[in-house]
């Protein structure tokens, strides 16, 4: 995972605060992002002049499986965030994906 952020909602806006983080953070220039058919994704990569593919299974496949893992891992601690703050449950979401991109 390159960068993870908790949102409330999906909005174009807020995918474009997400990739303008991402862009900070990573050398993003050159990718080209599989998306499925989200308008404000693609809306918000095209703003972004970002490259971008519409992927409805093959290689996204593979990505849709890192976010089922990710939500397999989580799941046990979703009563632990029912009621806390954002920022908490963001909180956590930034260590646990720092403790996945760690060299084992």
């Amino acid at each position: 995972l390159l960068h993870l952020r908790l949102f409330s909602t999906t909005t174009t806006a807020l995918t474009e605060i997400f990739l303008r983080e991402l862009r900070e953070k990573h050398d993003v220039e050159s990718a080209v992002f599989l998306v499925d058919g989200a308008q404000h994704l693609q809306t918000a990569l095209a703003r972004a002049s970002l490259r971008f593919q519409t992927e409805r299974n093959g290689n996204r496949n593979a990505i849709e499986r890192i976010f089922r893992e990710l939500k397999r891992r989580t799941s046990s601690f979703s009563n632990c965030f029912s009621h806390v703050e954002p920022q908490t449950a963001e909180n956590w979401l930034q260590a646990f994906a720092a403790w996945l991109n760690a060299p084992n």
